[in-house]
């Protein structure tokens, strides 16, 4: 059901056909703790620091990694650091470290079948994220995939978001961002653009909710509700 508790459910309205939905990729497609987790131990135990708990290491699925390793190093040179042990990682093993969300798959396809673009908006590095799309089931449903450059000079969401409208040759008018975290609203909302909360990946309600979300899902099959 969609949480029109916050006043932001649909009720028994669809929004128009054939928008242009920008899906974010960790927490919203793929639960891909346990790669990101990994990587960040690795690359912390690597930079001689203490791994944190796992409940501490979750609060590092979304942002970019410039912007969580930036606190724990004074040195710009010792964050470059830390995440290239982070992608020596992830390299190897970590982008396999994931498991798609139950009935994702089927929705998206279903959304692509009905004539919507879909596209992947994500922090993650671009590299990376294609690597992962590529392997998916699903994939091919997606026009592009639009993530961080290696350098970190495109990395936070409303760059991201700005970057998907200028390749796709769209008004934010015309698209959607469905993401699980707060950087996904604000990201969408920076550029004025329509927006959908998932609750089945590491953001959560109270989240959303604080970041402003128009729509707040709690299950795939109500994206196909959404729209319809």
């Amino acid at each position: 059901m969609l949480a029109d508790k916050w006043g932001t459910g649909v009720g028994s309205h669809a929004v128009a056909p054939r928008a242009t939905l920008f899906f974010d990729l960790d927490g919203t497609l793929i639960d891909s703790a346990v790669g990101i987790t990994q990587c960040v131990a690795h690359a912390l135990t690597e930079m001689g620091r203490p791994v944190p708990p796992q409940d501490e290491l979750r609060r590092w699925i979304g942002p970019s990694l410039r912007t969580s390793f930036a606190p724990l190093f004074a040195d710009p040179a010792d964050v470059e650091q830390a995440v290239a042990y982070y992608r020596e990682r992830f390299d190897v093993v970590g982008w396999r470290e994931h498991a798609v969300y139950p009935r994702i798959g089927e929705v998206v396809q279903a959304l692509h079948a009905n004539g919507h673009r879909l596209a992947i908006v994500t922090a993650k590095n671009e590299p990376h994220a294609r690597r992962i799309i590529e392997h998916l089931p699903f994939g091919y449903c997606f026009e592009d995939v639009i993530g961080a450059t290696l350098d970190g000079s495109r990395s936070e969401k409303p760059q991201l978001v700005a970057e998907a409208l200028q390749r796709l040759s769209l008004a934010p008018e015309q698209c959607w961002m469905i993401g699980d975290r707060r950087m996904d609203i604000a990201g969408a909302r920076h550029h004025h653009m329509r927006n959908v909360g998932v609750l089945w990946g590491f953001g959560g309600a109270e989240e959303l909710q604080a970041a402003g979300a128009e729509h707040v899902v709690g299950t795939p099959d109500e994206l196909l509700t959404l729209f319809a």
